[in-house]
């Protein structure tokens, strides 16, 4: 595409801030292309969604409803947000969440205000719960003058007590985010000067007496178009693009071929993108429904072309304006997930179902609602029985040219449904829409805000707390050494982590700001390399007491899950900082690398060399005076809890092991003195407990 101011302020907000954008325009304004352009050149980790399954193939992504696995029924907007809960999303999922940073929602015309409050939620239980959609980048895409969501009257009745619209502006999530709009202006579909100031006039609903009499100069009844010309009639509703289907269909004099399409794993029948079983003959007109992926470019999703030749093993198509026919292959579009790489840590489709068949289908009638995203060069537009916002514009702004179109019936006012929210929304639009020093200010702020993350070290101090807080309330008289040497980290990481970040902020801060170039000012990103090294060395001298009792055994699920999950989100902070702060050591701070290296940490499931390294010996603490005769005893309660189908703690208490093991009783008397050790367990145990102690006390390593 040519230079398009625009377009590049919405790549500019997209990729260099985390300003939540909604991209708009006319149809045929390149918002599919900036998609396209965005999935393979951006470099932040984003999912593309959309709220149909015909609209997610045709954006190559996933429907809304399927990626967060939402209710179709409405959704009511309480004080209550711990909705997400009551849906369970697997690892995998979970994952790829917590290392998203920009959603895509195309077609965001169709999405009801309440699926949005829905994303929010799901967004917010597994990223960040204070921010609006868990701090991911929300871009979206479409035209609120293009088709509306799709609303039935008892779902309407229930959402107009809790909602001002349903369209998505309406959402109570979006409401409290701030976000842009940058209408994209340039039409790159149409080129006629007259016929694009028609649609737009369409668009805004000022269509006045001129506008209808100029359109409706295309009204010529009862027109047969002449056999060389390919025209596809538009139709409001599924039945009458069927009806007129089938007649032409029946019409030819031909005999009947049938082609059934393949279909492997999951592929939901409501997203097949043709029809199953294709029923065709030499001379019917066809709509191509998929680029051809041949070097070719043979073909294009909405060309219209005719069946040339035709038998039970192949299709012979001549494309609209085409000299030459050609033979058809049969394509695959595929049902994705998106799944994460555990090797390259990056978002990947998955594909959940395979749908194979030729790329056509019936094409002398379709309705506007699957017109939506398409382009003619020649078509009928019936609008008599419009019913929704929008029809009306997306039947006529399907055509390229206005000698193209023709209308079945007169454009009548009254057709062109208007709403007067939508026409308030893209006033406001217009009033307020964003320039270039208003993209550089939110950069510079986001840059900003991320360098302050970055050097932020007091999420990880709050589970440091956290994990002390614990050991102090549950594990004291287990661990008091332990617990001492928590105590003396956590005195010190405020000492020498906390105290020296504020005033470290305060001269990065004083640099960021003098800087006439803050992505390349030497003194700024000098200093910031130069601080690095020092919050990586103290990172891990003061956590090490806390690594070290990462792996402790608790006898009591219930504590011990709630200690593993402290322990988890601990380790997850602390090899996000490690990471991020390691990158930093030999290059200038990036907003995307830092991003990136920030994902990469919070997935990854292996330990690399920007974490803390701590062998199992260590993870046992100086609690424990005989660590080799602990490691045993461990092992001896495992292997026995195991042959008599017990749990290890029903063999011997996690307290009597750690006596057992730092007092080496000789009798039975002073194995009954170890407190969790009853006669019961020195009847069943006492002696193999004793033989143990006393093979290790031969040892005088521990003595």
């Amino acid at each position: 595409m040519e230079d398009n101011p625009e377009l590049e302020m919405a790549r500019r907000c997209v990729e260099q801030t985390g300003m939540h954008l909604f991209l708009t325009g006319k149809a045929g304004t390149g918002k599919t292309t900036f998609l396209r352009e965005l999935k393979q050149n951006s470099p932040k980790r984003m999912v593309v969604l959309a709220p149909t399954g015909i609209a997610a193939i045709n954006a190559g992504g996933v429907t809304i409803h399927s990626f967060f696995q939402l209710p179709f029924a409405p959704y009511i907007p309480t004080a209550n947000f711990n909705l997400g809960k009551e849906f369970k999303f697997g690892a995998r999922k979970i994952k790829i969440i917590k290392s998203l940073d920009l959603l895509v929602i195309d077609e965001i015309s169709m999405v009801r205000a309440d699926v949005l409050d829905l994303v929010d939620i799901m967004l917010r239980r597994y990223k960040n719960h204070d921010k609006p959609f868990g701090g991911v980048q929300l871009l979206m895409i479409g035209d609120l003058q293009q088709l509306a969501p799709i609303v039935k009257d008892d779902e309407k009745k229930i959402l107009e007590d809790y909602y001002d619209t349903i369209f998505f502006f309406g959402s109570k999530a979006l409401q409290q985010a701030a976000y842009l709009t940058i209408e994209l202006k340039h039409v790159y579909r149409q080129k006629e000067a007259n016929f694009l100031h028609l649609l737009n006039k369409i668009r805004t609903h000022q269509a006045d007496e001129d506008t209808l009499k100029a359109l409706n100069e295309r009204y010529i009844p009862d027109f047969k178009p002449a056999k060389n010309q390919d025209y596809i009639r538009l139709c409001t509703h599924n039945y009458q693009a069927n009806l007129i289907n089938e007649e032409h269909l029946k019409a030819i004099k031909k005999p009947l071929f049938c082609f059934q399409a393949t279909v492997m794993g999951t592929f939901p029948e409501s997203s097949y993108p043709t029809e199953f079983e294709l029923k065709l003959k030499k001379g019917a007109q066809v709509m191509f429904v998929k680029n051809d992926p041949n070097p070719e470019k043979r073909f294009y999703n909405g060309k219209i072309g005719k069946i040339t030749a035709i038998d039970n093993d192949s299709i012979e198509v001549t494309g609209q304006d085409d000299k030459e026919a050609f033979r058809l292959e049969k394509v695959e579009w595929t049902n994705a997930k998106y799944v994460l790489n555990e090797e390259t840590k990056e978002i990947q489709e998955d594909i959940e179902g395979v749908f194979t068949q030729y790329p056509i289908r019936l094409a002398w009638a379709i309705t506007i609602h699957k017109s939506q995203g398409l382009t003619f060069e020649r078509a009928i537009i019936d609008t008599a029985f419009s019913f929704a916002h929008g029809q009306v514009y997306v039947a006529l702004s399907r055509c390229q040219t206005l000698d193209g179109m023709v209308l079945s019936t007169p454009l009548k006012a009254s057709s062109v449904i208007g709403n007067s929210l939508i026409d308030n929304f893209n006033r406001q639009i217009a009033l307020n829409a964003p320039d270039n020093s208003l993209i550089d200010k939110i950069e510079k702020n986001y840059y900003y805000e991320m360098l302050c993350e970055q050097f932020d070290f007091q999420p990880l101090d709050t589970y440091i707390k956290n994990i002390r807080f614990f050991f102090k309330k549950e594990l004291n008289n287990l661990y008091p050494n332990l617990l001492q040497g928590i105590e003396q980290s956590v005195q010190k990481y405020n000492d020498e982590i906390n105290v020296i970040a504020d005033t470290f902020k305060k001269q990065y801060t004083y640099l960021f700001f003098k800087a006439e170039n803050f992505k390349t000012d030497e003194a700024l990103q000098t200093r910031l390399k130069a601080s690095a090294p020092y919050f990586i060395d103290k990172l891990s001298e003061l956590t090490l007491p806390i690594n070290k009792v990462i792996y402790l055994d608790i006898d009591n699920n219930e504590l011990k899950n709630k200690y593993k999950k402290l322990c988890s989100n601990f380790k997850e902070e602390l090899n996000i900082k490690i990471s991020t702060l390691t990158l930093l050591t030999n290059h200038n701070f990036d907003v995307n690398a830092y991003l990136k290296h920030k994902s990469e940490a919070n997935i990854s499931t292996k330990t690399n060399e920007t974490k803390i390294q701590i062998k199992q010996e260590q993870q046992i603490g100086q609690d424990i005076l005989n660590q080799e005769l602990y490691e045993h005893l461990q092992l001896w309660r495992k292997e026995e809890a195991a042959e008599r189908g017990l749990i290890p703690y029903q063999i011997l208490h996690q307290k009597a092991l750690l006596g057992v093991c730092n007092l080496k009783p000789q009798t039975e008397k002073e194995l009954l003195a170890i407190p969790h050790v009853g006669k019961k367990t020195i009847e069943k145990y006492g002696t193999q407990l004793l033989e143990i102690v006393q093979q290790f006390s031969t040892d005088t390593i521990f003595d």
